[in-house]
């Protein structure tokens, strides 16, 4: 007997609902990912590219919940590896937070990672033909309010034994040309990309084969490549294509979707389409047909996959990716180039680069370490403290004190921070949730 829809997509996110999420607002086949909960805390505590104290160093051992006390840039010269069970909390970093800069990322070894409110950007210096994040094996990760460009080849790509992995909130931009990707999601293990913006990006906007959550998210300023790529291959691919704005740009030259074929298996639904570029958001949404969606094998029904709260429709989701994505705890220049600029004018202005150290885009910096504000909660009140670099931290656990004597812990005993508070976190965590 065939269950109805609704009762089947219940029943399918039944596991993950049950579980604790990775953070509040954690959604997506990645969403129960536990990081380096249950291990040590390591600060990052100078922007050195190796040695004690940086964030390489912190990131060569497993079973780690990193914390910030310095903002600024990061300059890498050769990729960081990403061990398993680490959550890296960029959120918890003072001033504009921290920008890695100069070469890639692999999380190709690191099974169970959370990261959250960083950015990643590539650019010139780095390794020829590698991406800016690469994955190409692993399992249960997720990805909040990232920002990555600048990648040589793909700016964030997915291949192979992959599965459980969410990127949400994020923004995935301006891949160096010559190639200029925004990169390939090609796993059977289960992707979800919740509330992201592809900008600048002349193709793989993503191009996507397997198994595959594409929802609320933006596309904008996608190059003669192509914007949403369905596949195209012998494999079998079973896409969610729900509520997704995309809007040409001044580089687009070709349709929203191109070059699926008949393996490509996919719900398609509320999605918006603006091609006209003048400024003005006056496109339509796009009928489940092979002239709008090329030749893929439409679905009746939504698969039951987890992103099932909080959908929002197309417009919505584009004010929401306006507002929110990437790093937002505190936007740097690129960011805010990206979305106020080119976003924002709707068509008008964006364009793919092969130098990201000129203008408009003028390097990664200045990144400051300056002044901040943390809000710290407590049952019964709501304290502001102003934090100059980082706050006082008497035991250097990674918690502030005035957070930890709000909220009835130690200042003086180090052992707090890792501890497993009443709602399943430790308190490290709920200190770092606090902050966003």
């Amino acid at each position: 007997m065939r269950l109805p829809f609704l009762t089947a997509v219940a029943l399918a996110v039944l596991p993950s609902a049950l579980a604790l999420a990775a953070f509040p607002g954690a959604q997506g086949f990645g969403a129960s990912t536990t990081g380096g909960r249950g291990g040590s805390v390591y600060i990052v505590t100078n922007l050195n590219d190796t040695g004690s104290g940086s964030l390489r160093d912190a990131v060569s051992q497993s079973n780690r919940i990193i914390v910030f006390a310095v903002g600024g840039i990061i300059n890498i010269t050769s990729r960081l590896v990403i061990q398993k069970n680490i959550s890296i909390l960029g959120q918890t970093a003072p001033g504009q937070g921290i920008t890695v800069y100069g070469n890639g990322v692999s999380y190709s070894s690191g099974s169970n990672t959370i990261t959250r409110y960083i950015r990643f950007r590539m650019g010139k210096s780095g390794d020829s033909g590698k991406d800016a994040i690469t994955i190409a094996e692993g399992s249960n990760m997720i990805f909040d309010h990232v920002s990555i460009s600048w990648g040589r080849d793909e700016t964030f790509s997915i291949n192979g034994d992959v599965s459980n992995v969410t990127i949400q909130d994020c923004i995935i931009a301006q891949g160096l040309e010559t190639h200029s990707c925004g990169g390939l999601i090609q796993t059977d293990g289960g992707v979800s990309i919740i509330r992201t913006l592809y900008i600048d990006n002349k193709t793989r906007n993503p191009k996507v084969k397997g198994k595959n959550e594409f929802v609320n998210n933006v596309v904008y300023n996608w190059g003669g490549g192509g914007g949403y790529i369905a596949g195209d291959s012998d494999g079998q691919s079973y896409a969610n294509i729900i509520n997704n704005m995309f809007i040409s740009g001044p580089s687009t030259t070709i349709t929203a979707f191109t070059r699926g074929n008949a393996n490509f298996h996919t719900f398609v639904s509320g999605n918006y389409y603006d091609p006209d570029k003048d400024g003005t958001l006056n496109g339509h949404v796009l009928a489940a047909t092979t002239d709008n969606y090329s030749d893929v094998d439409f679905q009746a029904a939504a698969y039951a996959y987890p992103t099932v709260s909080g959908l929002m429709n197309a417009t919505a989701a584009l004010d929401y990716v306006k507002a929110h994505a990437g790093a937002s705890k505190s936007r740097d220049h690129v960011d805010t180039y990206l979305i106020s600029t080119e976003l924002g004018s709707l068509g008008k202005v964006g364009a793919t680069i092969s130098d990201p150290t000129v203008s408009p885009m003028n390097g990664p910096g200045p990144i400051t370490g300056g002044t901040v504000h943390a809000v710290v909660m407590t049952s019964r009140s709501m304290l502001t403290v102003m934090m100059r670099q980082a706050p006082t931290d008497t035991d250097n656990d990674g918690i502030p004190d005035a957070w930890e004597k709000a909220n009835g812990l130690n200042a003086n005993d180090a052992s707090d921070a890792v501890k497993i508070a009443s709602n399943g976190y430790a308190n490290i965590e709920n200190y770092a949730n606090s902050l966003v």
